[in-house]
This record gives structure tokens, sequence and C-alpha cells, in this order.
């Protein structure tokens, strides 16, 4: 049993209750005073997901910005100030924040630390800055200024009452200055002075000041949350010769070459003993013969469940050792997240109380009709001990996190109850905030949305699938909008041992490179089910999008040496991912113009490094495609008819460019695209000077 705030905290989020917060963690049923003296109005606030009810999500380093509108009656100056904390910290930290126009204002703060940050917005009459717009009015228009000063005067000495400290008396003293002022023209000065500025704005009235009655959350991750390389990996397979069984040892031979390619992460479908009952043959036959392996998603046999790995393969030291040799190389190791069972799985023996069973006394397997999935054994959530079901699951987590994994592929979770997914994602963020939740939901977009807001870090998504000009754009658009880029951040696979689409099976080479280089330089995150891709596999089950002779049924034991590849081309496209920061974020893309929509044309920029990509790729993996695409030039700052450099990465050439509008040729069989670097500021000497 749980301890009683442990039994607290999962009704409170399985009943999806969720309150605004104050600092003390309180839940605030009246967060705005009904005091009458705050005149200011504060509203609509942004960004907020499902008006604060979830949090929006930032890396290390990134920037919040925060607008708001802020007013009120009459024509008093209105003074905005951002708010920002991190969630453990008491006091808000407090920046001036500036007007946009039409009452709306903007400010913006930088999130350093994992965990959590709350922000908020505060406003108040700005008696000070409106007595002092209203002292040079009067003033220009000859107006006497007797009463006005005084007025000011007192204005000083009430905030120095309330200050104390030396920030009192350095008030007093320019309320002296300012009494003792020679004339008029001497006081409009004083009254202009900036270090009296700055204390009557740091000391306004709080009394009078309306605060925001929402603390939106923004949860921080770090930098491989936003942009990260995936390779998936069967570790069963990586044998050397055929017909055995690969073990973690055979798989660090292949870390030099992983790392060489330029992959952040190595995913490895569930690593546990795989049940015997109703076991799957190859190609999901029904009936398995005596040498299948079985579906790894089958989880759990006589010599173990979750928290075991497939003798096979090694012993739970051996894969400790496999993740200590992944970080050498500076990679990492994700790990599948299934949350069933077969029905060999000791829970099921142990723990009937978590599975459904049928009035014939048989457990109730997996369906999805018409499909049956009999090597499988759903859990029930419904179950009247589901607190005792949740609290094991989260203990699953917690071991592979001990044996040294950080990022986990969560598999199906849009079969498991939200409520569930957000305890175990806050509940393991709490104490591992460096944890990343890649979600594998290929489901309803409302339901892939949600799973991103309760906490995922990482999602798939319908890319596999979106392949004209117009099918990406619409895509790309709806991903990069706002609210929507606030919470859900895509990883794009080209294929997965689930998916291997048409484009794929019949465009040959070209298509796997078309796809490789929509999925690196459209989204910064992205990953591929790797041997079959880098050797371009696309022999397919006859009507269907799945691979002949998958994987998941069976070993597959891969030459290494064949002599077609991409593995040289993978290496290249991630060493530009990682020179190039305008491809470490999703949310900075561009569609620029085409005249021919078999050609895909997006600019990425990152302002700070001034680095600027235009990338225009061909969707026909079958036909040369010609047009012209036209270059933001009045975005990038570029005159009229000015020249400038265009680098292109993938080719090797350089040109120069005077116009927007520019004719470009895409040959599939050679390279049907192009990642082109601009080098907008080109200046005229002697010689052109290029600013690279």
């Amino acid at each position: 049993m749980g301890t009683r705030k442990e039994v607290q905290d999962l009704d409170n989020i399985s009943s999806g209750h969720r309150g605004a917060e104050n600092s003390t963690g309180e839940i605030r049923t009246d967060p705005v005073p009904g005091e009458g003296r705050r005149r200011v109005v504060i509203e609509n606030l942004a960004p907020m997901v499902d008006c604060g009810r979830f949090p929006i999500k930032r890396i290390v380093g990134e920037t919040v910005t925060v607008e708001v509108d802020v007013f009120s009656d009459g024509h008093d100056e209105v003074t905005a100030l951002l708010l920002y904390r991190k969630e453990e910290e008491y006091q808000w930290h407090k920046y001036p924040m500036r007007q946009l126009g039409n009452d709306r204002w903007q400010g913006n703060f930088t999130v350093e630390e994992l965990g959590s940050y709350r922000y908020s917005a505060e406003g108040y009459l700005d008696h000070f800055a409106t007595w002092k717009k209203d002292l040079e009015k009067k003033f220009r228009a000859g107006q006497d200024l007797a009463a006005d000063l005084l007025i000011g005067i007192e204005l000083i000495r009430e905030t120095a009452d309330r200050t104390g400290g030396p920030d009192a008396l350095r008030l007093r003293k320019l309320s002296d200055t300012l009494a003792e002022a020679a004339d008029e023209n001497h006081a409009l000065a004083l009254s202009k002075n900036e270090e009296l500025a700055e204390l009557m704005a740091i000391h306004y009235d709080p009394d009078l000041a309306s605060l925001f009655p929402l603390e939106p959350e923004v949860v921080v991750e770090r930098d491989r949350a936003l942009f990260s390389a995936w390779y998936e990996l069967f570790p069963r397979s990586c044998c050397e010769e055929r017909q055995t069984h690969g073990t973690f040892a055979d798989c660090e031979k292949l870390l030099p070459e992983i790392a060489r390619m330029g992959f952040d992460v190595i995913y490895f479908p569930p690593i546990h003993p795989i049940g015997r009952t109703r076991r799957k043959g190859k190609n999901n036959a029904v009936v398995a013969e005596e040498e299948d392996p079985g579906s790894p998603w089958a989880i759990g046999a006589e010599e173990g469940g979750h928290r075991a790995v497939h003798p096979d393969l090694g012993t739970l030291e051996d894969f400790r050792h496999f993740v200590a040799q992944v970080r050498e190389y500076g990679m990492e190791v994700a790990l599948d997240l299934a949350f069933q069972c077969s029905p060999d799985h000791p829970y099921v023996k142990e723990h009937p109380e978590w599975f459904r069973w049928r009035p014939d006394g048989t457990v109730q397997f997996a369906e999805n009709p018409p499909k049956k999935y009999e090597d499988i054994v759903p859990f029930d959530f419904e179950s009247e001990q589901w607190r005792s079901l949740w609290r094991e699951l989260k203990e699953v987590v917690d071991f592979w996190i001990e044996q040294g994994v950080s990022i986990f592929r969560v598999d199906n979770p849009h079969t498991k109850p939200f409520a569930f997914w957000e305890y175990l994602i806050r509940k393991i963020r709490k104490e591992f905030p460096e944890t990343i939740f890649l979600s594998e939901a290929f489901t309803r977009p409302k339901v892939m949305y949600r799973l991103s807001k309760l906490g995922f870090s990482q999602s798939y998504t319908y890319f596999s699938w979106r392949n004209t000009r117009r099918e990406l754009e619409q895509y790309m658009r709806e991903l990069c909008a706002s609210p929507v880029r606030e919470f859900f951040r895509p990883n794009f696979w080209p294929n997965t041992p689930d998916i291997l689409s048409e484009f794929l099976q019949f465009g040959g080479q070209p298509a796997f490179i078309i796809r490789l280089i929509l999925a690196a330089t459209l989204s910064s995150s992205y990953g591929i089910y790797g041997p079959p891709f880098e050797l371009c596999v696309n022999q397919a089950l006859p009507g269907k999008e799945e691979y002949l002779d998958s994987e998941k049924y069976q070993i597959r034991c891969w030459d290494w040496n064949q002599a077609e590849h991409l593995r040289d081309f993978l290496a290249f496209l991630n060493r530009v991912r990682r020179d190039n920061p305008a491809l470490q974020t999703t949310w900075n893309l561009q569609f620029c113009d085409s005249d021919n929509d078999n050609i895909l044309c997006y600019l990425k920029s990152d302002l700070r490094s001034k680095n600027w990509l235009l990338i225009a790729v061909n969707l026909d993996p079958f036909n040369v495609q010609q047009g012209n695409i036209r270059v933001p030039v009045e975005q990038l700052g570029i005159p009229e008819g000015y020249p400038f450099l265009v680098d292109d990465l993938l080719s090797g050439g350089k040109n120069i460019w005077h116009a927007p509008w520019n004719p470009i040729v895409l040959d599939p069989q050679a390279l049907p695209a192009r990642i082109c670097r601009l080098y907008p500021r080109l200046r005229r000497e002697q010689n052109f000077d290029y600013f690279m």
C-alpha cells in the first residue's frame, strides 16, 4: 500500500483535478481579490495551453515570450510586469514589459534549469509616469506648475514612506532636491532623473496592482528533447552468423559505425523475455515454428517480466555495460516501454486482479477487431486495484532508470488512460527531470495532442503519409502554429518496423533519400528504423505497408558489408544538422514559393548565429524536376538586385544569386535536393568580400 499522500496524489490526478495553485501549492478558489481600488485589467495571457490546464514546453536555454492585454479606465499611464519563478521559489522575478500597441504587452525570460517554471503578469496604474507626462504637457502649454510639482513631491515621499532602507533615503533626497528646484525648467529636468524613475518603478504601490489570476507552467527539458537523431535497432539481429541470436556484446561492435553516422539515440525494441503461449511465427503467422523467437512486444515468460532481459541477449550486467559504452560514444540508449504482457508473464499469476478475465476463465488477450493479438494480454486499467498497478508500472520505469536509461519510447500510449500518463510522467520528472518520453501513438490528432499535453517530450507523427507539397505544407503549418507548437514536439520517422510506405516500396533509393532529407530538415528530431533504411530494404507484404520477413517476428542477420547503402550520406546529413543551428529547432520554418508543385522549398533560419538555410526537395523519386524558387530577400535584409552568396552544402558548389526568383534543377538519380546556406550580408569592395 502507498502512503496516504501518494494515494491522494493518485486520486487527484485520476480525477483530472488541477486548479490554479498559489506559491504554497494550495488550490486558490478566488485568486483575484475583489479590491475595488485595483483598476487595471489583465487578460488574454499567451502562451497558455487549455487556459493553463497544461504546461508549455521549453528546453534549457530557450526563451519564453509572453504577451498579455493590460489596460485600465481613464487616461492614466499603465505599466505591465512579467512575473516568473522556478516552481520551488517563493518570490517572483519581475521585469517591465514593452507595449506592442492596442493595449498588448510583451516580455520574455530565459529558462536556465531543468524542471518547472511558473509565469504570470502584473499591472498597475503608474501615477508617477502619468504625473511626468502631464507635467511636460503643461510646461509646453505655458501653464503654472506649482501645484503639480507639489503633487509629484508628495508621490515621491509617499513611496519613500512605504519603502524603507537605503532606497527610502535616496527617494527623500530626490524629493527634497525637486522641492528646492530654482525654477520650472530645473524642476522639469529633475523630474526626468533616471535614478528617480527606476526607484519609483521598483517601489510601486502593491495594493493598487492587479495580478493575472493564473500561474501557467513551463516544463523545461534538456536539449535532446528538441534536437535528436534516433537509430532503431533490434539487438537480436546484431548477429554475425545467420540463425544465431544477437547479444548486447554483438551490438557493441556496431557502436563505432552508428556514432560515425552521427546519431544521438540508439533505440531498442523490448529486450525482455518473450512469452511462448500463442507465440507468433514469421510474417505474423498464427502458429509459430519451434525456432521462431516470437515478437519482443509479447513481454514476459518464466525467465521474468518487465524488469528482466532476454537471456539470449545477455545479462543485466551486460546491458549496463552496453549503456555505458553507448555513452562513451556520446550517444544514449532509448528503451521501449510497452505496458502489456504475454500470457506467460509472472504478473498474470501473481496479480490476476490487474487483468480482465472472460466468462470461460481465460484471460482476455489484446484485440483491435478484426485484428487479434493472441500473444499479448493487456492490463485492465479499470481494475479496482488500479492504484497498485500504477505504482508497479512506475517502479518499472524507476528500475530501468537505475540501469542508466533516461529515454523511453512508449508503445501505444493511446491505449492506456490519460490520467495514468500524467501521473507517471510527473512523478518520474520530479525525481529524474532529465528523462525523455517519446509517444508512439498513431491515432487521431486530438488524442496525440492530449498525450503531448500530459507530458510526452516528443511524438511520432503522420509524416510517413504526407508526400505531396500541399500535404507537407499543410501539415507543417499545423504543427508549427500556436498553440500546438507550445506542447507538441514532432519526431519524424520515414520508416518503422510497422511502416514501410508505398513511397519507399516503389521509389527506389531516391525515395529513401528524399524522405530522409525531409525528415531531417523539417523536424529537429527524426529517426530511422536503421538497417532496413540504410540498406534501402523495400520488400513488403503484398498489398500492405509492412515489411516482408519483418524483424518483429524473426531474426534478420543483416549484411553490414553490402555494397550499396546510405551510411555515408546519413553521416554527412547528420553533420550538416549539427553544424547548422537553423536545423536544430522545428519552429523556425518558412515555406517559400515555387512554380513547380513537385518541388518543396523552405527556409530555416537562426538569427543568433546568422544561419540561414534554403532547402529545396524534389518530391518525385522518378523524374527530373525543374522550376523557379523564390528566396524571401526582404526578410533577409537583402536590397533588391543586390547579390548574395549561395553555398550548396550537399553538392559542395557555390553560386551568386542577384534576384529573389532563381532556377533550380533536381535529378532524383543524382541528388534530389539542395541544402543551401545563404550569406545575405555581401558587401562590395574591390572584390566581393563574403561575410562567412
